[in-house]
């Protein structure tokens, strides 16, 4: 898959990765390589700076918990109110913008 599409849709990815409830990093990268069949598959420096970021902006919160297995400390990021806005807006201009792009190629995007 093209490094370009994955970037542009990032941010929708994680939000709606983390719907779910919180995770912490290597969790997202697993579910994400899972739920995608393998289509996306993040690096740590695509993804942690990618979290960051929407924190600055308030769609996440974090927070240090023990790890469950006994080794260092994990990061949890879950979305805030003002995440599950975000994640709404962007599904909706996901859905417009599969319904657009239908008309060319024959493209199979589901059901939008």
């Amino acid at each position: 898959m093209d490094a370009n599409m994955l970037r542009g849709h990032l941010d929708l990815i994680l939000l709606s990765t983390l719907e779910g409830g919180p995770l912490y990093g290597l969790r997202i990268i697993q579910n994400v390589h899972q739920q995608t069949k393998g289509a996306f598959q993040f690096k740590e420096g695509t993804l942690y700076p990618a979290l960051h970021r929407l924190e600055q902006q308030g769609l996440l919160s974090s927070e240090v918990q023990p790890s469950d297995t006994g080794g260092p400390p994990r990061k949890y990021y879950r979305l805030t109110a003002q995440g599950r806005e975000a994640l709404r807006r962007k599904q909706a201009e996901w859905q417009a913008f599969t319904r657009a792009m239908r008309p060319f190629g024959g493209l199979s995007l589901g059901q939008a």
